[in-house]
């Protein structure tokens, strides 16, 4: 191949090694930067480490000795020959001694290669690995840990695959070396050291990808934006990230503006997370000045108001979409607040696709054919919907509110108190059961709703509960196994055409860039996602490289992977896959910052830890340079992000919700100066208290605030309250009750 191609398949550098035997260390190049170099076709040997600051790194050409003896078995086989050696072995203890003997085989790792580039991500231990393709194509792999144990599953991974060729390396799947035995491992610290097994093979099988694709002369593709957090500092990489980065540190002197406003009149800020960076930076900056300032995920946002009310703030801003307003009004108003104000950043519409699908004819038609059946029914609705929604749902169907940390947990709970045989089924339903004289008792029906994806996702999640032990099972919740696991599957419903249109980005295209180019990389998702993304994640989680949430769960997982690395205290380099809204950035570099920068961190580290985020854009949102800005760059002519900074709209190919993105800045500060005189002007904004009735003549804001208090009582006792039960018995009376 020619050395531009094959310097723009690697991203980075390469040299080539005349000395057989001889490692060195290797140089670092700027991330967007194209390096030509010559290598003809005939070289021997191309070598290739992971690099933190890049996707796929090609660094170094060199000629070694093979380290296997064996050219001719194939990679699965040797894998059956290794299972069968461990399986073998009766006692747990011998086993770690054949585990330690295989660490002892391991070829000798060279001091100079032991930097981050060459760190795989997700171990417990440090763990090295160094990969390249031999002059018959076929895959060299060494590796070096600081732990034996890390250490003899790496050896035993490199007997089956050193020698292999590239369709053998990426042909193993992780799920593959479950037949492996080793030691017995269960349980604490060897538990997670058996996640080596995955993570060191999907390393080695990004690096290989990488090596193929520099053979053949195929470009990688270009990479998502990014943002690298150090304790030293921020950097972006791509016009997207830029756009972000550039209300990380916000002019004081509108911090100073906003927080003054806030302290004369005494209003509370509730945000979600997915705001627009601008708003996010400052309202950030002015957390330090006044506490009544917070930015959360839906469900908390309206808890907070009622903290900020009971705290005197006399009215409450809402930075969000308008079912977020609606249900803080009402919230507060159940708390005994009405005299607090409430308002939106608009007086326009602030939609969400989502509540939007809620409130659909279609919609209705679901809960329609829901009411009608025979069966006790009962409709689990997403958070976030409209409390003239809940309302509405309520009286056709028993109704209970779930967020996306909890809706799995709300469910099981729901199934497994009207499963026969459980310590929570009911006495009066047992009476019923005498009644009829041994008639069939007809199950609960779930009925989700409104996003399909969530939906999907969480009817594949219990499939795969299906695969687990009964004892994996009752750690998720106790009144369950495999069995009652089968049986509630036909039982749960979801609605088919809802989504968040921010979520629907992550598909296949993104899906398929996550696999090449950030396969080893921690990956979070939002419930939301499409089901293959979940699956993604879902894979990642099982082998500690991943979570399946809330914003706030991902949000969680980050703070807690970043906290890991520092308490190791050694160089180290963390990537993470953002699948979820790109706004949530803000919040995850405030909290990395605080950790990084934190005094007890700093003072006795050792160890420097840099944390990149990425967010996904679909290949829309790739931004073509000018021809001044390319010869800036180097020869890369595509930069990653969207024209103009952000530039998102619903057509958009990047994860940022165009609702969301009404709540300016601007908006917040005239909503500040209008109040309280100004009042009259801002009719518009006010979240107004709903004074129409239900179907059935009740006020909507107090039956739809009937399932999130349902959800919260479920929260706080872990147990459905009576009332539901009763109402889901009683065949969803609810306006008569």
């Amino acid at each position: 191949m020619d050395s531009a191609t094959f310097g723009m398949a690697c991203f980075n550098n390469a040299v080539i090694n005349p000395k057989p035997t001889t490692r060195f260390p290797l140089p670092s190049f700027t991330f967007f930067k194209t390096v030509q170099f010559g290598l003809n076709s005939s070289s021997p040997m191309i070598h290739v480490t992971g690099n933190p600051r890049s996707t796929f790194a090609c660094s170094a050409v060199a000629i070694t000795p093979s380290l296997t003896s064996d050219h001719h078995a194939s990679a699965i086989s040797k894998l059956h020959s290794l299972a069968s050696e461990f399986n073998s072995i009766s006692e747990s203890i011998d086993r770690v001694k054949r585990l330690l003997h295989y660490a002892n085989l391991l070829p000798q790792f060279d001091d100079s290669l032991k930097v981050p580039a060459n760190r795989v991500m997700g171990c417990t231990a440090q763990v090295w690995l160094d990969v390249r393709m031999d002059a018959d194509g076929k895959m060299r792999f060494l590796a070096d840990s600081d732990s034996e144990i890390t250490k003899g599953f790496c050896s035993c991974l490199i007997s089956v695959l050193d020698g292999a060729t590239p369709e053998e390396v990426l042909g193993l799947k992780t799920e593959d070396l479950g037949d492996l035995n080793v030691a017995g491992l269960h349980g604490g610290k060897i538990d997670s050291r058996a996640n080596t097994w995955h993570n060191v093979l999907i390393s080695m099988q990004k690096r290989t990808k990488g090596l193929v694709a520099a053979r053949e002369g195929k470009p990688i593709g270009d990479p998502f934006p990014s943002m690298v957090i150090t304790a030293e500092g921020i950097g972006a990489k791509g016009s997207f990230a830029e756009a972000q980065a550039r209300f990380l540190f916000p002019d004081e002197a509108k911090v100073e503006e906003l927080t003054k406003l806030l302290k004369e009149k005494q209003i509370g800020v509730v945000a979600h997370f997915y705001m627009d960076p601008e708003v996010q930076g400052v309202l950030t900056s002015a957390q330090k000045h006044w506490p009544h300032i917070s930015i959360s995920d839906s469900l908390l946002m309206a808890d907070s108001a009622v903290t900020m009310a009971k705290a005197g703030c006399k009215f409450i801003a809402v930075l969000g979409v308008d079912f977020m307003s609606e249900n803080v009004r009402a919230i507060l108003d159940q708390a005994g607040f009405p005299e607090v104000g409430v308002y939106r950043m608009s007086d326009e519409q602030i939609g969400c696709s989502l509540a939007e699908a809620a409130s659909s004819p279609a919609y209705m038609d679901y809960l329609s054919g829901a009411s009608s059946t025979s069966s006790p029914s009962l409709h689990v609705v997403y958070i976030n919907t409209s409390l003239e929604t809940k309302a509405h749902s309520h009286e056709l169907v028993p109704t209970i509110t779930c967020t996306s940390s909890n809706v799995v947990q709300t469910i099981l709970q729901v199934l497994s108190h009207f499963h026969l045989g459980t310590t929570t089924f009911p006495i009066y339903y047992i009476f019923h059961l005498i009644n009829v004289a041994f008639a069939e008792v007809p199950n609960i029906i779930v009925w989700y709703g409104p996003d399909s994806y969530m939906g999907a996702n969480i009817v594949e999640l219990f499939k795969q509960m299906t695969l687990m032990t009964d004892e994996e099972i009752a750690k998720i919740h106790p009144d369950h196994t495999r069995n009652s696991i089968k049986a509630l599957l036909p039982r749960l419903h979801y609605f088919q055409d809802g989504t968040c249109l921010v979520h629907h980005m992550f598909g296949h295209e993104v899906v398929e860039k996550i696999n090449d180019m950030y396969c080893d990389a921690f990956l979070t998702a939002h419930f939301e996602v499409p089901g293959e993304m979940f699956s993604l994640a879902m894979e990642a989680k099982r082998r500690g490289m991943g979570v399946v949430g809330s914003t706030q769960n991902i949000l969680d997982f980050i703070k807690t992977r970043v906290q890991e690395a520092l308490d190791r205290n050694v160089d180290d380099h963390l990537q993470f896959v953002l699948g979820t809204e790109s706004g949530m950035l803000t919040s995850i570099v405030a909290a990395v910052r605080g950790l990084l920068g934190s005094p007890e961190s700093s003072s006795l580290r050792e160890g420097k830890v840099s944390v990149e985020i990425v967010f996904p854009v679909s290949s829309d949102s790739m931004t073509r340079t000018s021809s001044q800005t390319s010869s800036d760059l180097g020869d890369l002519s595509v930069i990653p992000g969207v024209a103009s900074g952000e530039g998102c709209s619903l057509h958009g190919g990047c994860a940022s919700c165009p609702y969301m993105k009404m709540n300016s800045l601007t908006s917040l500060v005239k909503v500040c100066n209008g109040l309280p005189l100004g009042k009259e002007g801002l009719r518009g904004y006010e979240a107004g208290r709903f004074s129409l009735l239900t179907p059935k003549g009740k006020l909507i804001a107090d039956v739809g605030c009937e399932p999130i208090l349902h959800m919260r009582h479920y929260q706080a006792t872990k147990r459905l309250p009576e009332k539901l039960i009763n109402q889901i018995l009683g065949g969803a009376k609810i306006g008569k009750s």
